[in-house]
């Protein structure tokens, strides 16, 4: 096992990383000293106690904090739950779908991060759901009580988190064998064909805060699709993921040429510029699994956003909105 895959197991399953590369401004300074340059958030005590506990990596390679790196040399950080992170209660408002003493689902907006990572401390789902919840399972990861499951930030739709300690289990477990039902909404770039993309997923090589599809050393990744409505144009596509990777949808949809309108970073950025798209227009529309404690099913539909809305009205009949969306 190296040092990373030791890291990843220590912290969670999908640590609070951030990568970045040396700037000839930055080059000759120690890398304490650079990193709190970098996240003035955080002091430079606090980095040199991530790069003594291993949790800052030069070039795949742990350092010393006296350590002066050099013009291009990458910086890898998995961010820790210490005192400066402030997983404060937050009242922010929260659109609920369903509620009971074991979980909780929302329809999350467009905008929301689900929970505290670089750049984004605060404001969060997380910080919603700590202010909503007089008790919440703490789960593996200190940075995200409650949370089972992620959306991307500019993605909208259903995200459910767990209240208490069983629950979050269960609910882990339970998307981990595949026993959730997930349905997406997207707008899409062309016509995809109607198909089951089978390509397996892992970070990008090069641009490290990306992923894409790789033969080697990527992780299963599967997506049903399903087109809905075409316009010449543009699709209302369904997707059904059977996997749960980071970024799957947008990767899958980029990987067959018709990416999701408004992504800015799988996207076409100009055809986005073009449409004036604010957002990738993906939506978590519906997820459906039995309840991890009563054992009832449960279907959680989240309402489609009014900017959706607006691209569904030009690509389809509006009655379509008025049906349930399945691959059947």
């Amino acid at each position: 096992m190296n040092h990373r895959e030791w890291i990843i197991m220590t912290v969670s399953a999908e640590p609070q990383l951030d990568f970045l590369l040396v700037a000839p401004s930055e080059a000759g300074q120690r890398i304490d000293k650079m990193l709190a340059d970098r996240y003035p958030a955080f002091s430079r005590t606090y980095f040199q106690k991530l790069i003594e506990e291993g949790f800052v990596l030069l070039n795949d390679q742990p350092i010393k904090k006296r350590f002066a790196p050099e013009v291009g040399d990458e910086i890898e950080v998995c961010f820790q739950l210490t005192p400066e992170i402030n997983l404060a209660p937050e009242a922010i408002p929260l659109d609920i779908i369903f509620e009971d003493e074991h979980l909780i689902g929302i329809n999350k907006p467009a905008g929301m991060v689900v929970h505290p990572a670089p750049g984004h401390w605060n404001g969060t789902f997380v910080n919603a759901l700590l202010a909503h919840c007089q008790n919440l399972a703490p789960g593996l990861d200190p940075l995200r009580p409650g949370i089972v499951h992620r959306l991307d930030k500019n993605t909208s739709g259903v995200l459910i988190a767990a209240k208490t300690a069983q629950t979050h289990q269960k609910l882990v477990q339970m998307f981990s064998s595949r026993q959730m039902e997930k349905s997406y909404l997207a707008i899409c770039v062309g016509k995809p064909p109607n198909t089951t993309i089978a390509a397996p997923i892992g970070r990008h090589p090069t641009q490290r805060k990306e992923m894409t599809v790789v033969s080697e050393r990527g992780k299963e990744a599967i997506s049903q699709i399903h087109v809905l409505a075409f316009n010449h144009q543009f699709s209302l596509v369904l997707i059904r993921p059977k996997t749960g990777r980071t970024h799957q949808i947008r990767v899958h949809l980029k990987h067959i040429g018709h990416p999701v309108l408004g992504d800015t970073t799988y996207g076409s950025e100009k055809i986005n510029a073009s449409q004036e798209v604010e957002r990738q227009l993906l939506h978590a529309y519906q997820l459906n699994f039995t309840h991890p404690i009563t054992n009832v099913p449960i279907s959680l539909v989240a309402s489609i956003p009014d900017d959706f809305k607006k691209w569904i009205y030009q690509i389809s009949d509006s009655s379509i909105l008025g049906e349930p969306f399945s691959l059947e």
